[in-house]
């Protein structure tokens, strides 16, 4: 294979990684390279797709306030978009309603290995959720810890900071279009 981040035979056919990506920031672009590197196909789910079907989750009390959804699935869509674009890694980008296991077979594809990257209550809940689901769960960086949150570039934008520093440039192109810096 010629393309950016090809797998070799012995890594996953197809792989999927997953988040709100509200916005996509540079975190998640380290997330999308390392699981590129290990599948030949690369599926992108996005959680929380649907604002009316959020539901609190008790391991991430603040993911289903609206502060911390501002940005719209297609908006998301066309985040991810640019940025793969950008980094030439072919993605599918799919809505995944991460609340909702039950649902996941008509949006997931059989036989995806599911990438995580756990820094939190709420990434070993979605392990424990994915691996009862029957899913290959394969976890990247293990041990690492956060640097970077959507909360954190949220802030930034909202106080007028140099968000633009913490999400790759694909991002801050859709953001420029969106004309809504605030969020």
């Amino acid at each position: 294979m010629s393309r950016k981040g090809a797998a070799s035979s012995s890594n996953s056919r197809r792989g999927m990684i997953h988040g709100r990506f509200q916005p996509f920031h540079n975190g998640h672009l380290e997330y999308l390279r390392g699981a590129a590197r290990r599948c030949e196909e690369l599926f992108v789910g996005i959680t929380n797709p649907d604002p009316r079907r959020i539901k609190e989750e008790p391991s991430d009390p603040l993911r289903h306030l609206p502060e911390s959804n501002p940005f719209s699935y297609v908006e998301r869509l066309l985040m991810i978009e640019a940025v793969a674009a950008d980094e030439g890694i072919p993605a599918h980008v799919i809505p995944f309603p991460v609340n909702e296991p039950e649902l996941w077979p008509a949006y997931v594809p059989a036989g995806v290995t599911q990438f995580l990257r756990l820094f939190s209550d709420w990434g070993g809940t979605k392990l424990e959720r994915l691996r009862a689901a029957g899913y290959e769960v394969v976890v990247l960086d293990e041990g690492a810890e956060k640097e970077l949150s959507g909360a954190d570039v949220r802030a930034a934008m909202r106080d007028g900071r140099d968000w633009r520093a913490l999400v790759p440039d694909g991002v801050a192109r859709v953001i420029d279009r969106l004309d809504r810096v605030t969020v």
